[in-house]
């Protein structure tokens, strides 16, 4: 995959994977919004160079099907706000309403899809689902480097469907570059810590990581 820094997305369906998996309170109000902070230089890019910003991610783990509690609709306002401009939503990510709210943006506008994982299909890594998401753009951008190691039909399967048009975003290229400096020539002592709740997803890091640290703290779950 390349990078989107070098290309022009002007007049195009620019389809991004994201990661705004972001904490809520009980009232459904945004607690940290670093991971929305995180993707704007993507999706400014699209909007800069005058693309259309279709933006696709997951929010918690909804168990069977659509859940109030997990709507991406609670950061459209923060999303929004953060972009100074309207991003608009759509009550979901795939199908012919989808398809239709796309065919209405305009060169510079942003579209938030539904939570991906209102469809079992997103995490079992279906390939008729990742085919459908795949005809909403004519681009693809990884840009969810929480959730890049994943197998899933929005992350890995939707690849298939760009064999010349998929690229890294600017968050994912960015961390990748200071992986690979910091793996290939660090400073000592040299320590990795590893966080989030499941350890079972993060297995071959560690082992990876065994001969090339001095010290590894394992936190999260």
């Amino acid at each position: 995959m390349k990078n989107i820094r070098d290309i022009s997305l002007k007049n195009k369906k620019v389809l991004i994977r994201v990661d705004f998996n972001v904490p809520l309170d009980k009232n459904l109000n945004i607690t940290d919004d670093s991971r929305i902070r995180s993707s704007l230089p993507t999706i400014k890019k699209v909007i800069a160079d005058g693309g259309r910003a279709i933006i696709m991610s997951h929010l918690g783990r909804p168990k069977n099907g659509f859940e109030e509690k997990f709507s991406l609709k609670h950061t459209l306002k923060r999303l929004s706000e953060l972009l100074k401009t309207k991003v608009r939503f759509s009550p979901d990510c795939i199908g012919e309403n989808t398809l239709a709210d796309i065919y209405k943006m305009e060169n510079g506008d942003v579209l938030l899809l539904e939570n991906l994982r209102f469809y079992s299909q997103e995490k079992a890594g279906d390939n008729s689902f990742a085919k459908q998401l795949a005809a909403l753009g004519d681009i693809y951008v990884n840009d969810a480097f929480g959730t890049v190691h994943r197998a899933h039909a929005s992350t890995a399967i939707i690849t298939n469907y760009f064999p010349n048009n998929k690229y890294f975003g600017l968050l994912l290229n960015n961390e990748i570059s200071s992986l690979e400096k910091a793996l290939k020539n660090p400073k000592r002592p040299f320590t990795a810590v590893i966080g989030g709740a499941k350890i079972t997803g993060k297995i071959d890091v560690i082992t990876s990581l065994l001969d090339k640290v001095d010290n590894l703290i394992i936190g999260g779950g």
